[in-house]
């Protein structure tokens, strides 16, 4: 799996005012903490960095290549973000122990318009993400699913998706990620789930003025 990349160099020296001239420059400071803790201070180029993190998803991992000599695998773990600048002034990254296996849960989007929806039925969402173990190089950014030839009734299951080389599923593979169903069908399930929260919702008691006299007596 190719994996984005960006070139930092170790920071010699910290304080906000050095970050000022970096980023005066067009350079972002950066911290990088290990598996163990420790941190190690970077500075890199913004416009690297902001086209990675513009792409990047919570399971992405990113080859970091330290001062053009070593390579470690890390994902963004924070960034400082100025909402008036419209700009990341400080990223943190986190890097990963490539012998260690993660378990995660990675996010899973469909992609197309189910037949079962061209024929009259509406999709309805189960669950959004999965949760699974592998090697930081088996970790894949993403799982999309193409619903193109889900019919009506049919069901979209974890056991039916793609996790690629390596990966073990954690949750329930009967777990559902999506259906297709009747309009009629769906507006009755939500009726019956309004019907059950109304049901289920404390009614307040009254008590009256005879009823405070008599619990007093």
């Amino acid at each position: 799996m190719e994996r984005m990349t960006i070139n930092v160099d170790t920071r010699k020296e910290t304080g906000k005012g050095y970050s000022k001239k970096l980023r005066a420059t067009g350079k972002i400071p950066a911290v990088m903490y290990d598996w163990k803790g420790e941190a190690t201070s970077l500075e890199l180029q913004y416009k690297d960095f902001y086209k990675v993190w513009r792409n990047a998803t919570k399971t992405t991992l990113i080859k970091l290549v330290v001062d053009g000599k070593k390579t470690v695998l890390a994902s963004i773990k924070d960034t400082e973000y100025d909402i008036l600048k419209n700009a990341v002034l400080h990223a943190d990254f986190h890097v990963i122990n490539e012998k260690t296996k993660l378990r995660t849960p990675i996010k899973v989007t469909t992609t197309g318009n189910a037949k079962g929806v061209r024929d009259g039925g509406v999709y309805v969402k189960g669950i959004e993400t999965v949760t699974i173990e592998c090697l930081p190089k088996d970790l894949p950014e993403r799982i999309v699913a193409d619903i193109t030839e889900l019919g009506l009734k049919d069901h979209l299951y974890v056991k039916d998706l793609n996790f690629g080389k390596g990966v073990k599923v954690i949750d329930d593979p009967e777990e559902i990620i999506g259906s297709v169903k009747h309009l009629k069908e769906q507006a009755v399930e939500e009726e019956s789930a309004v019907a059950t929260e109304d049901a289920a919702a404390p009614v307040a008691s009254e008590t009256t003025t005879d009823d405070a006299v008599a619990t007093e007596a």
